[in-house]
């Protein structure tokens, strides 16, 4: 079990998933459902799962993590749209939902994200770059279908960074309708 596939769902329960089971750590409660393991949680082994000031320094596959290569993704409601820059920002290749044979209102589907995703990670590994970073925009419907896509190609996904926009100072509303 790697280190980044434990994800806390209940912090009274002290409830994790793994992959496609649940593990409940070992409580003074020994309440366990059917199909799920008791494991002893480690406090120490949580700190790796966030980041701290000697993240930038560290190492991912013989890679330092600022020299990481990015994979953002842009899911708008119409379409999903990929591309992999170098940790300087220079393009190198770029693929969407469009591009994948899905057209008009298909294109904004999570399915097409996935599929999309899983064509540009088999093209991310043919260039042989194996660990990368996740940079993803907007609030469309296929931002989870994408990151499940890239997850499916095998590819070692080291952080995932949502920088969708935020306006704080949205538009006027439209001005009420006279009778």
């Amino acid at each position: 079990m790697n280190v980044r596939d434990i994800h806390l769902t209940s912090n009274t329960m002290k409830e994790f998933r793994s992959g496609f089971s649940k593990i409940r750590a070992n409580t003074k409660k020994k309440v366990i459902m059917e199909g799920e393991k008791t494991i002893d949680f480690i406090d120490t082994k949580s700190k790796l799962l966030f980041p701290n000031v000697s993240t930038p320094y560290q190492f991912f596959d013989g890679i330092q993590y600022n020299e990481l290569h990015i994979i953002n993704i842009k899911s708008s409601p119409n379409n999903t749209i990929m591309s992999l820059t170098d940790f300087k920002g220079l393009g190198i290749i770029l693929h969407s939902a469009g591009l994948e044979g899905f057209k008009n209102t298909r294109k904004g589907t999570n399915i097409a994200a996935q599929q999309a995703a899983i064509t540009f990670g088999t093209r991310v590994l043919n260039r042989g770059i194996k660990t990368v970073k996740l940079r993803i925009q907007g609030i469309g419907p296929g931002r989870m279908g994408a990151i499940k896509g890239l997850q499916l190609t095998e590819l070692n996904i080291v952080s995932i960074t949502d920088d969708t926009r935020v306006s704080w100072n949205p538009p006027r509303p439209r001005k009420q309708k006279r009778i």
